[in-house]
Parts: C-alpha cells; structure tokens; sequence
C-alpha cells in the first residue's frame, strides 16, 4: 500500500465514502480506511426511503453505489480498523492493518453507534422490530403499536413524531421524572395520544422465538412487580456513542465525545484534520447530512492542501459540484 497520501479518510459509511469521491474527483487520490464495519450504520437498514432519488434502496446497496462511484474516480479502499493515530505533527500518522501510512490531511468519518439496551432480546431482534431513529424506520410502523425507551430530548421527540405514524405510542422511562427540555416536557404533557409509564425499566424485549418483536417485558422500579406491553416495534432511545475516544488525545470534543468542528466548516482544532458525519453531529444524524458533510470536508481538505501548498497550484474543482 502506498505509504503516504495527500488525503487519508478514517471511516466507511455515507460520509467517508461521499468524502472519498469528491476527494478523488479533485485529483487527490484519497486513501479510506473503510473499517470491518463497512457501510456504516446504514448498512443496517433494511430499506432507506428519505435518500433524494434513490427511494426504496437497501442500506448495504446505496453505501455500495457511493463506494463504486468513489472508486470509478481513483479512490483507493482499504478493508480494516485503523488503530493508532498520531495528529501531533505533520505528515500526520495512521497506523492500520498492513502498518504506517502518512498524509498530509485526514478526515475522520467513523460515526456514531446507537447506545443500546445490552439485553441478548435487543441483540435478537434487532431488525426485526427495533429500531433506532424514527425518521429513519418509522415509516415501516405505520399503523403499529410501538414502544419508545429514552427520557431525553430525543425520545420524547421520537414519540411525538411517531404519534402521527404508528398506532399506539408508549413512552418509557426508567426515572420519575424526564430529562428532556420544559417545551419537550410540555409537548408530551399536551400530547393525550402518548401513553407514559415512569419508573419502569424494560427487562426484556420479547417475540425471539418468532423472530419478530411481540412486546416488552418491564419491571416497575417502585415494587419490582413485573408488566408485559404489547407491541410490533420498540424504538431505542437513550443516546449514541460517537466513534471517537482514538481521536480524544488530539482533537477537542464535546461533553459526549462528540468531535468539535469550527462554525460552518469541518475543520477541527488540528489543522489539516476534519471531521464528518456522526462523529461529529449530535443533532441530525441522518443519511444524507452524512453524505453532505463528508462533501464539505473534501473540499475543505481540498483548500487546505491548497493553501498550505501540499498540492500542485490548480482550480479548486470539487467546488463545482
């Protein structure tokens, strides 16, 4: 594998590889280290509805149509985890399977995980009636009853907009009181078709020996007495996890370990490193704003090079769309 490269892109979801075809497009011959996870968490999805022109795709098929295209323009794949890097100076270091590579620039697009429940049921039928994102999968439960777990901004905002999709709601929560903002607070109190239910903790998520979710079984924290909630879909709401604790030594992150980027770019506090997609975006989490991230941070590595004259003197062109 080449040893040094003008762009190295850390992650293979929508984000890494959009970065990947529009640094290729520019002539920069980009690296991806796409990681054992290839496709990122899109490639969970069994059918992605909400990417503009390409309705009814699955999850493996359109990060497979960004990944070919990337590589119709010369990006280069490699298949693994990176390791170890080393942003203290530059070229900057990426150690992966086959050993040390520098570059020159580096986009770290490795995503954020869905924090999860942990209990073997969730791990069963995930796919099969769990889901993680409203706006991603709630579609598929029209007309069904679901069940929402989370306390926060994020779940009560799951099922709010779920309410308008499925066909009964419950929220549940494993504390008293919720830790979602006052006006998320009141949109659920003034939403009388939300069932809530407090102080409950979702011991198992059941329907494994069918194979698809048929309920939960929850224990009521005041008494230990046990509830079953019927139900054909539980949407997991309790946070994600972004992908960077590799990165924490040299760029900046937020309170959740979310990667900081300047106001209106994709630049981090290390000049010469970006970040895109969830790694950096605790708020939208979707397909396409990873996709359009990873555009930005290619152009953004684009005029760094540039301007720090790591690249021949040429038009910008990943610019021009």
């Amino acid at each position: 594998m080449t040893s040094h490269a003008q762009v190295i892109i850390i992650g293979g979801g929508p984000a890494g590889y959009t970065a990947a075809l529009y640094a290729a497009r520019a002539g920069l011959s980009p690296i991806c280290f796409e990681g054992f996870d290839t496709g990122g968490q899109i490639s969970r999805s069994e059918q992605v509805d909400n990417y503009p022109g390409l309705h009814g795709v699955t999850g493996v098929d359109l990060g497979v149509k960004i990944r070919e295209q990337a590589e119709t323009f010369g990006a280069r794949f490699e298949f693994g985890d990176v390791f170890e890097v080393d942003f203290g100076a530059t070229p900057f270091k990426i150690t992966g399977m086959n050993g040390e590579v520098t570059a020159d620039s580096v986009i770290v697009a490795t995503g954020a995980a869905a924090r999860k429940l942990g209990l073997p049921s969730e791990a069963a039928l995930e796919g099969r009636g769990i889901a993680y994102c409203a706006i991603c999968d709630g579609p598929m439960f029209a007309g069904k009853d679901v069940i929402v777990v989370g306390g926060g901004d994020a779940a009560v905002g799951e099922a709010l907009a779920l309410r308008h999709i499925a066909g009964k709601v419950t929220l549940v929560h494993r504390r008293a009181e919720f830790r979602a903002s006052g006006v998320m607070r009141a949109a659920l109190d003034a939403a009388t078709d939300v069932s809530v239910i407090t102080s409950a903790v979702v011991e198992e998520i059941l329907g494994v020996e069918t194979g698809n979710v048929t309920g939960v079984r929850l224990r009521m924290v005041d008494d230990d007495s046990e509830r079953v909630l019927d139900a054909e879909g539980v949407f997991v709401s309790i946070g994600h996890e972004p992908a960077s604790e590799m990165f924490q030594p040299w760029v900046t992150v937020d309170d959740y370990g979310f990667i900081v980027t300047e106001a209106g770019t994709t630049a981090t506090n290390v000049p010469g490193v970006f970040a895109a997609g969830d790694v950096a975006d605790a708020r939208y989490r979707q397909v396409i704003t990873a996709a359009a991230s990873g555009c930005q941070a290619a152009i953004d590595a684009e005029r760094y090079l540039a301007a720090e004259q790591l690249m021949p003197p040429r038009e910008l062109q990943s610019a021009k769309g």
